[in-house]
């Protein structure tokens, strides 16, 4: 147990001081009462003593005020609170083909609003970061609980290139991994580089973080996205997979062109279940919003350190009233 204000600790030095004021007044009593007892005896009168029950009142008045003195020092203890918190990664496919028109009014718009409507129904303890991915992955957002940053974040993604699912999820490895200090990539319109391999951490690292990959095509680009998987999973980073399309295939119109793309289900399925996630597949927008209602942030019990001043309080007044209620029966009088 620690205090706030341990100062205050020093009010306890009155309690020795009053036990010590309390003993000269029961020896001052005892004198008078000796002198009271032998006018009594003379007279043929006697009066019974009250004994022990006299001394009651007094102690449990000087335990409250005891108690009192180390609530206005605040203590303070630690306790283990469950909290809903975590890093959320929201890792958008940003390829050409997001830009078909099937959804309204396209993939890409559609995806956007159903993360738009996740983040507004997120509590402030959840932080959540968004990456973009085609041919290579780049970090749009650090992860963060602003939610105007977010959403500023999401709306600035627009269709590019090719699909690199590994670097979608290296790069939302690399966006958790700058809450211990390591260095991010930042989505800009300029020429994008490879992304680099993430800096080893110890297994099981980012328990509560989780990614949600968004893709709506099948990886036609190195690294290995399994690969990428197993090492999210080795971090304890959980991948929630979310298919936009159909595995059959089907030609979409881009801006004048014909365009065929094919959702790779059999890789997403691996992905999520590898890193203990979960594959969704969404045929149309409304399937997007209920996608992102079924993702929850975790439920983690962390130990925060908690004010108990008013228990002490509390107990102080409690003991005071019973050597007040036992004073009034006993006496009729308060000590």
């Amino acid at each position: 147990m620690t205090f706030i204000w341990p100062v205050m600790l020093y009010s306890l030095i009155l309690i020795p001081a009053l036990i010590a004021l309390y003993l000269i007044l029961q020896r001052r009593r005892k004198r008078i009462a000796a002198n009271y007892q032998a006018l009594s005896t003379a007279s043929g009168i006697s009066k019974r003593e009250p004994g022990i029950r006299r001394h009651i009142p007094p102690i449990l008045f000087l335990f409250s005020l005891a108690i009192l003195g180390v609530a206005l020092a605040r203590p303070q203890t630690e306790v283990s609170l469950p909290h809903i918190e975590g890093t959320v990664i929201l890792a958008f496919d940003v390829s050409g083909s997001m830009a078909a028109d099937d959804f309204n009014p396209t993939r890409m718009e559609a995806a956007k609003a159903a993360a738009e409507s996740f983040v507004d129904h997120q509590p402030s303890t959840v932080r959540i970061g968004v990456v973009a991915f085609s041919d290579n992955g780049l970090t749009v957002q650090t992860p963060t609980n602003d939610q105007n940053a977010i959403l500023m974040a999401i709306n600035r993604l627009a269709p590019e290139r090719g699909t690199s699912l590994a670097s979608g999820i290296t790069a939302a490895l690399k966006a958790i991994d700058v809450g211990a200090g390591q260095p991010s990539e930042i989505y800009t319109n300029l020429t994008p580089v490879p992304t680099l391999t993430p800096t080893p951490v110890p297994q099981g690292t980012h328990t509560s973080a989780d990614i949600v990959l968004l893709t709506d095509g099948e990886n036609n680009e190195n690294p290995d996205p399994l690969v990428a998987a197993q090492t999210a999973a080795n971090r304890g980073v959980r991948i929630y997979t979310v298919g936009i399309g159909s595995p059959q295939g089907t030609n979409l119109h881009i801006n004048g062109f014909i365009v065929h793309t094919q959702l790779d289900e059999e890789t997403l399925q691996q992905i999520s279940q590898v890193t203990g996630g979960t594959y969704y597949n969404a045929q149309s927008e409304q399937d997007l919003i209920k996608i992102y209602n079924n993702l929850n942030p975790q439920l983690v019990v962390t130990p925060e350190m908690t004010e108990v001043t008013s228990i002490f309080a509390g107990a102080s007044i409690l003991l005071m009233l019973i050597g007040g209620m036992f004073s009034l029966l006993w006496f009729s009088r308060l000590p």
